[in-house]
């Protein structure tokens, strides 16, 4: 692929429909639907579209089944609190709007979403010359994809403040430590999130010194079991851990790692973005009466449209009805 540059944006579905749903206010239709995930999921969708107006779009979901790290590590994400049904009822509902929309939708069993951005962002990066991949996300684990074709635009807050991370950008906030470095990072660590154990006593600041000392958890384990000089300036009592909890630190390493070569069916060409079509996207909305939502994407003329009709719309909002939020 020649020419100008062009962008390709993932979006990571569960982790904005999850931020979506605690962020909002619960939100239902006229028949008590809730419907507040994918009314915040909606909103986020249109921003991005509009911010960084891309060529293709893909989406990526969990697939609603183990993976292959429940089945190495039965304690994997054991200690998250599993969401109220309202909110895994909706997930579907976003992946029926999107592919109403116009977006190629992906996911795999035994796989989590990340694993499928990984692997189709790593495959644009080498085979697609040109194309830039903008990964849209709730959370902060695709971090360790960023390289100079791969960027992730993160939510920081809510639904409304975004994060966008390249290189540099990862490099500040983890004190020096490179996107490729930041698995290791978590093998020592862990990451009370997902319930990824890491090495027992190591927190945040020692990861990152031990990183930033040796370069990677190979070289770290290579030095300790060498004996080596370097190695002998590392603490005791800090060896003494990272020796003890050797198997656990690489058991953490392969959980934390995103698989970036899932067996998945990816045509670039089969997601290019060519806009939608208006009457399909209105026949979403208004299912689940997202009317505000309806003036956003119609386009400028229907915006100016609504401003001339904002006293309508706060005796609407007095009614009851909680579908004409505004977050941008």
């Amino acid at each position: 692929m020649s020419g100008e540059k062009k962008r390709l944006i993932i979006i990571d579905s569960n982790a904005i429909v999850h931020r979506a749903f605690h962020a909002l206010p619960p939100l239902t239709t006229k028949a008590g639907e809730a419907v507040g995930a994918i009314y915040g999921f909606l909103l986020f969708f249109l921003k991005a579209i509009k911010e960084f107006n891309p060529d293709f779009i893909a989406a990526a979901f969990d697939f609603p089944a183990p993976t292959f790290r429940h089945q190495k590590y039965k304690l994997y994400k054991a200690t998250r609190e599993r969401a109220p049904d309202e909110l895994y009822a909706q997930i579907p509902k976003v992946k029926e709007a999107l592919e109403k929309i116009g977006v190629c939708v992906f996911e795999k069993k035994g796989y989590e979403a990340d694993d499928i951005i990984g692997t189709i962002a790593k495959k644009v990066s080498k085979q697609e010359n040109g194309v830039e991949t903008l990964v849209l996300t709730g959370d902060l684990d695709t971090l360790q994809l960023v390289d100079d074709s791969i960027k992730v635009y993160a939510l920081k807050r809510g639904i409304k403040d975004a994060v966008l991370y390249d290189e540099k950008k990862v490099e500040e906030k983890y004190e020096g430590l490179e996107p490729e470095q930041l698995v290791d990072f978590k093998a020592l660590r862990g990451d009370p999130s997902d319930n990824i154990p890491g090495v027992f006593g190591v927190g945040e600041k020692t990861a990152i010194s031990l990183i930033k000392e040796f370069g990677f958890l190979d070289d770290i384990y290579r030095e300790l079991d060498q004996n080596s000089e370097k190695a002998g300036k590392i603490k005791s009592s800090l060896k003494e851990k990272l020796l003890k909890d050797k198997e656990t630190a690489y058991a953490s390493r392969m959980l934390a790692e995103i698989d970036k070569a899932v067996p998945l069916d990816f045509d670039l060409t089969k997601c290019r973005w060519q806009g939608y079509d208006l009457k399909r996207v209105t026949e979403v909305l208004e299912k689940y009466n997202f009317r505000s939502l309806i003036t956003r994407f119609s386009g400028p003329e229907q915006a100016e449209e609504k401003e001339t009709k904002a006293p309508a719309a706060k005796k609407e909002a007095k009614t009851g009805n909680q579908n004409n939020l505004s977050l941008f």
